[in-house]
Parts: C-alpha cells; structure tokens; sequence
C-alpha cells in the first residue's frame, strides 16, 4: 500500500507544531503573567518614560489594577459556587459551563484581569513600550491556553458551548 509523499516542508512544518503544541495548557498563567511583568520592567530600564505628572500615574494604574482584581476575584467565586475547577492547566476537569456573572461579559474574565494588571504596571513604570510588551501576554494566553482550553470545552459540553462561544467575546 503506498502512502502520500509529504514533502520536507510539510515534515517542518510537523515538526514545529509538535513543539509548539508541547506548551498548551503547560505554564500556568500567573507564571506567564510574571515573566511578562519581568520583561515589562527590564524594558522599562532601557527605553524612557513618558512625562506624566506622578498622581496621573498612580490613579491610572490604581485603577486599572483595581478592575484586574475585581475580574479575576469575580470570575473565581462564579467557578467556585458552580463547584466547578479553575485550574488553567487542566480544563478537562470542568464540570460545569461557567456563564453567569462576569462570564456573561467575557468568556476569560481571569485573563483579562491579569491582562489589566499587567497594564497597571506599564502604567505605573509611565512605560509605553513596557505597556506594549503586556500584549505578549495576550498573545501567548491565545495561543497555549485559550484555544487548547477552548478546544477542551466543546469537547466537554458541545453544543452548549458552541451558542455561548457565539454570543459571548474571547476577551472583550
């Protein structure tokens, strides 16, 4: 029986999506959060700041950190009374479909705090590139932990999914 002739194009290119498909749901999201907010503040040291009088600074990023916090607290009393996990590395152990309180708004609302609150740092350092490296955070959370999750969640809970997927943004 012979088989189809791929090309060594196509053996990369199996190759480099076996590799990146090693770090879905691997990292916990927090650990990435860090390591951005890392990156955020070493870029801050080499790139100059804006000029923005200090109490513009710290009211912007109490603010933003502020609604950061309130997603991510909210979000995880709506998994914990749905008696649900909210563990990042292991969507296959959701029991329920979350979509009551801030999930009506966001189907990631732990994410987008996150995302919040690594803005509220790029707010504080007055760091607009440091503020733009927070969408390597976005970036990355899409990529090997969203769609991976995503990916589970129809599996799980298949058509219900789907219509709350349909009517419910990723981020916002």
């Amino acid at each position: 029986m012979a088989g189809r002739r791929r090309s060594k194009g196509a053996d990369l290119a199996d190759d480099y999506e076996g590799e990146m498909s090693r770090l879905e749901l691997k990292v916990p999201p927090d650990l990435v959060a860090l390591g951005v907010a890392a990156l955020m503040w070493l870029v801050s040291t080499v790139t100059p700041p804006l000029t923005v009088p200090l109490a513009v600074v710290r009211l912007v990023a109490i603010a933003l950190l502020a609604a950061g916090i309130v997603l991510i607290v909210s979000a995880r009393v709506s998994f914990t009374r749905a008696g649900t996990t909210w563990s990042p590395v292991a969507p296959r152990l959701s029991r329920q479909l979350v979509t009551a309180g801030v999930y009506r708004y966001t189907r990631n609302p732990m994410y987008l705090g996150t995302l919040l609150v690594l803005l509220a740092l790029g707010a504080r350092l007055a760091n607009p590139v440091a503020a733009i490296v927070a969408l390597a955070y976005v970036a990355y959370m899409n990529r090997f932990q969203i769609l991976p999750e995503e990916r589970v969640l129809r599996a799980r809970f298949g058509d219900a999914y789907m219509r709350y997927a349909r009517s419910v943004r990723r981020w916002v």
